[in-house]
């Protein structure tokens, strides 16, 4: 699909006067963080980009729960401060909303770290489990007007997957097992099994 295609298709919902939601979802490596920040540049100030991300757990709290080696799973993730969050945005009230960001430098959630003013129409969402119809996760997709999925060829994904392991400071066997038959496997398989709750399927940005 070109890209062009999908901005125009954006740009529908992003019309001034009520705040919308647009939800990107794939599994890990995917491309969905980089399409969506294309997105928002492409739409400027008429978009902003709120990071399903900025919702992990922090290190602290994992390790409080004994499932720092999960980091990452559906239940790694503060689901109903997510699910808020997106409920705010969506009455678009007349201050401005602050959401927060996930800095892989340090693996750690910012509070408050993006700010999405009243004026803004379309909001801008990305992760891995928007579409799951899985516990408190199926209440996302609820609150959105419209939901992508982007599932690009797999070896392709792997292949990414692995290099963004090693680039945060991993050594490439620990990326492969990971990828391949550790957390990151698991997850795609459960994020695939939830694309049919999409609007629209994406195979291919040109």
């Amino acid at each position: 699909m070109r890209f062009d295609d999908l901005v125009e298709r954006a740009r529908r919902l992003a019309e001034p006067g009520e705040r919308r939601l647009l939800g990107i979802g794939g599994a890990p490596g995917s491309g969905k963080s980089t399409l969506a920040r294309r997105l928002v540049d492409a739409l400027g100030p008429a978009a902003a980009l709120v990071e399903m991300d900025g919702f992990h757990l922090a290190q602290k709290e994992l390790d409080r729960l004994g499932i720092a080696d999960r980091k990452g799973a559906p239940d790694t993730f503060d689901i109903p401060g997510y699910v808020d969050l997106l409920g705010r945005l969506k009455a678009c009230g007349p201050d401005v909303v602050y959401a927060p960001e996930f800095r892989r430098e340090i693996e750690e959630p910012v509070a408050c770290a993006v700010p999405v003013p009243p004026e803004v129409p379309l909001v801008v969402t990305e992760g891995n489990y928007l579409l799951m119809q899985y516990d408190k996760w199926k209440r996302v997709r609820v609150v959105l007007d419209e939901a992508w999925f982007l599932m690009i060829d797999e070896d392709l994904r792997v292949a990414r997957l692995i290099d963004r392991h090693v680039r945060y400071g991993r050594s490439v066997e620990d990326a492969r097992e990971r990828v391949l038959n550790g957390t990151d496997h698991v997850n795609a398989l459960m994020v695939n099994a939830s694309k049919s709750a999409a609007d629209l399927l994406i195979a291919e940005v040109l």
